[in-house]
């Protein structure tokens, strides 16, 4: 695999964390944490839900997010045997280190995304002037411009919806509560 394919693959994984971040905070869950690393591997989202509306909950969310036609059910089939004994442990670390949590009841979630990378149009060029101070301020535009900004979530985004993100329409395709123990 390429380094720009990689480089694409974790970008989209990234923006498919955040995307699901969104969601669970539109479904009124806190997040606590987002990839959270323990010697055994990587909480992608640490949510807690408060008592107010229902039961009390803290979910360890494993995110999956796979381009269109992929060979593994969106992820499903990635979530093996072995994973799930290294989500447990990490889980079990995250309690240990905050102790606060360690009486509410917990469950794995796993959360499938789908994405299709579409190429963003090029900006573009700033218009050129002779002018020295227009100059700085124009190279400010352009660098100003290949920054990528933080991805913007539509509100009252849905289980199905696609948002588009940067070069990315990404689709929550489905959200698996209590998906395995531990």
């Amino acid at each position: 695999m390429s380094t720009k394919n990689k480089r694409q693959q974790l970008e989209a994984g990234n923006l498919g964390e955040q995307l699901v971040a969104h969601w669970l905070q539109q479904q009124r869950w806190d997040i606590l944490a987002q990839g959270w690393h323990s010697r055994w591997g990587e909480l992608d989202i640490v949510a807690y839900k408060p008592k107010a509306e229902a039961e009390e909950c803290l979910a360890f969310v494993e995110v999956k997010t796979r381009s269109r036609g992929n060979w593994d059910l969106d992820g499903l089939l990635a979530i093996t045997a072995t994973k799930q004994a290294k989500l447990w442990k990490t889980a079990q670390t995250f309690l240990a280190k905050h102790p606060d949590w360690t009486e509410c009841p917990c469950r794995f979630d796993v959360a499938l995304v789908q994405y299709i990378q579409r190429p963003m149009a090029k900006p573009k060029p700033p218009a050129q002037s002779h002018n020295p101070a227009s100059l700085h301020q124009s190279s400010n535009r352009t660098k100003a411009q290949t920054q990528q900004a933080q991805p913007s979530f539509p509100a009252g985004f849905a289980l199905g919806d696609t948002a588009r993100v940067h070069e990315y329409a990404l689709t929550l395709v489905k959200y698996i509560e209590a998906a395995f123990s531990g």
